[in-house]
Formats: C-alpha cells, sequence, structure tokens
C-alpha cells in the first residue's frame, strides 16, 4: 500500500463519527450534505456483489477484475445526524402488500438492482420471483409480498416515432397508467437528455401542434419535468402513494472537474474526494428539478445525490465494465447501496 493510500486512510479514520440511527437533532439534518468517511465497523459493504443475481454484468466490477477493493469500504456521514443501517427485514416487513416502483433510465436501474441487492443479502431464506417482460422487471418477495419493480422510461413524457421521425412529446405522458398502481414511487430523468450524436434518441422536440428541431437543452428538459410534475399532481394520491424523484448522479470524464487537469476520465481513480465540497461545475439540470418540484402541489421528495456523487470519482465500473470506458453508472456494491439507505432512512421517519 502507498503512503498516500496509508495517509488517505488515516484521515478518514480520524474524522470518522459513529453510525447508527437518525440523531434528535433533525433540524440541523441534511441527508444529502457530508462526506465519505472510511467506515472500521466493518458493515461497508452490505452486500457482496459476487453472490447477488439482480447486477448487470457491466456493474458488477469484482467480477469483471477490478483489482482494488477500497472504494467499498467508505460511508456516507451526513451533517448533523447519521444514516439509520439497512435492515432487509425491516424493509420488508414495513412495506408488506406493497409494490414499490423505480422509473427513469439506467440510473434508476443501478438503484432498482441495488435495492434488490440489500434485500437479498439480508432476506435470502425467502422465496422470490425475478420477471422481465419487456421494459418492467419485477423482483418479489413471496412472504412479504413486496414487489420491487424497475420501469425503463429514461424521459417520462412520451416519444414516438411517426413519418416525422422521432419525436419527443414534452407536454405529453400517455404510458402513466402503471405507475398509478405503485406505493412508493422513485422517479429519475436526465442521463438520456445529455446524449448526443448516435446515442441521441430523438430528431424532434413537440409542445402542443409545434415541432422544434433546435430548443435549448434546458428548457426542453424544464417543459417536460413539469408536466411530469404536473401528471404526479393530478393522478397521484399523496395519502396513498410516496413519490419521491432521483436527483443528478454526477459523471466523471473530466479530471479538471476535481482538480486533476491531467486525468481524462475516472478511469484508475481508487479513493473519493476528501472532505464535502466538489470543486467542479455544478448542473443547470439540479436547480431546474428543484424549480420544478417547489411547483408542485403535493411536492415530490428530492433525492438529491449530486453532491455525494461527485465525491465518488472512484465509484465507476471504469473500464472493468466488459466493454467501452464508464464513468457514469456506479460499481454494485457501491454508491448506489447509499442512495437506498437514504430512503430507508426516509421511510422510517414518516
Amino acid at each position: 500500500m502507498s503512503v498516500r493510500t496509508v495517509c488517505f486512510l488515516l484521515v478518514y479514520v480520524l474524522t470518522l463519527e459513529g453510525g447508527g440511527g437518525v440523531t434528535a437533532d433533525e433540524k440541523r439534518c441534511d441527508f444529502f450534505k457530508g462526506r465519505w468517511v472510511w467506515d472500521k465497523s466493518g458493515s461497508s459493504p452490505m452486500y457482496n456483489g459476487l453472490e447477488c443475481p439482480f447486477i448487470n454484468p457491466g456493474l458488477n466490477c469484482q467480477k469483471n477484475g477490478r483489482p482494488d477493493n477500497m472504494y467499498l469500504n467508505f460511508r456516507w456521514q451526513p451533517h448533523g445526524c447519521s444514516l439509520s443501517r439497512f435492515n432487509g427485514e425491516d424493509f420488508l416487513r414495513r412495506n408488506t402488500g406493497k409494490k414499490i416502483m423505480f422509473v427513469g433510465d439506467s440510473l434508476s436501474y443501478n438503484q432498482w438492482q441495488s435495492l434488490g441487492c440489500l434485500l437479498y443479502s439480508r432476506g435470502r431464506l425467502y422465496s422470490l420471483r425475478l420477471t422481465h417482460q419487456g421494459s418492467f422487471s419485477t423482483i418479489f418477495f413471496d412472504e412479504h409480498e413486496v414487489s420491487i419493480m424497475y420501469l425503463k422510461n429514461g424521459f417520462l413524457v412520451d416519444l414516438v416515432t411517426d413519418e416525422k421521425g422521432r419525436v419527443l412529446r414534452l407536454d405529453s405522458i400517455s404510458r402513466g397508467r402503471l405507475w398509478e398502481q405503485a406505493d412508493i414511487l422513485i422517479f429519475n430523468s436526465y442521463h438520456w437528455w445529455i446524449h448526443g450524436g448516435p446515442l441521441k434518441s430523438w430528431d424532434y422536440y413537440q409542445v402542443g401542434e409545434r415541432l422544434y428541431q433546435d430548443m435549448a437543452l434546458m428548457d426542453a428538459y424544464r417543459i417536460a419535468m413539469t408536466t411530469w410534475a404536473r401528471w404526479v399532481d393530478s393522478n397521484i394520491n399523496p395519502a396513498k402513494t410516496r413519490v419521491f424523484f432521483q436527483g443528478i448522479s454526477a459523471v466523471h470524464y473530466e479530471g479538471n472537474d476535481w482538480g486533476a487537469p491531467s486525468l481524462e476520465t475516472c478511469n484508475g481513480q481508487i479513493e473519493p474526494i476528501l472532505g464535502s465540497n466538489y470543486p467542479g461545475k455544478r448542473y443547470v439540470a439540479e436547480q431546474v428539478v428543484k424549480d420544478v418540484i417547489s411547483e408542485m402541489k403535493n411536492p415530490a421528495y428530492l433525492l438529491d445525490i449530486t453532491l455525494l456523487t461527485q465525491l465518488r470519482k472512484d465509484g465507476h465500473p471504469s473500464k472493468y465494465v466488459g466493454g467501452a470506458l464508464d464513468c457514469s453508472h456506479w460499481c454494485l456494491a457501491g454508491v448506489p447501496d447509499t442512495w437506498n439507505q437514504i430512503l430507508y432512512t426516509i421511510l422510517l421517519k414518516d
């Protein structure tokens, strides 16, 4: 182990704070502002990725030959409080008979797989069923009748193909009926919006009857997110269904963003950024999401994961993905487990 790595670990151990449940000082508690600390308790990672059957091959970094494992041994320490330890048995018991649905892009899929693994590792004595039907996947835990579902829908608004080409209808949601079945909804939309070149999946925007070939990306995103928010307010009963929105998950393709201008990607990164501040740029979409949610009649709970992911330049599959370099998704076990630990803590408070 290098001198630099040893010093890094000593800093983390010296700054370590205790884990456990939510502290009493709720006014100072912000789950999304904090720092990553070395977990000397031995409770990280929360499961063995090599044993979980739900992980996409490209996200199983240890199985794909990643030689380091430091990234598995950090936990998120919020300012003013601590997160509750994830308890799979308790989660299943509290959600008996419920349907929990993730709706979004591959980052939503990342979180869905993580939750499946967290529950599988704690409840492997329970019988379960995994089903895939097109873009819809379900893990069903029989004893508790709990469904953990993922529905692939990267834009949330309608994407159709007609004689004009591929049209992204920014003011239309016609396929939301399945969402209404859920007791807990976790939405996400951003990753597909920033795809360019051959990965771009639309030719035109449409608002009303008018087509736009060019529109500022964040203007289009704001219209679409406003359409989603209005759909939620009009169709989801807050007394029955809890709604969350997974915030913007950071990417690490430019080392200059974290003070390493000589680096072009996340490849070779084995440690988080120290402290609670990220030196790089903010995402414009962060404020768009916050603005839209603030205007909802029944605001969704924003899982504001941007900072905690910005600090984890070491958490991506990088070259251990079985294909192209990946500095946008997350290894499992890994960072998305913390998203679900925060979700669990919020639900416990409720």
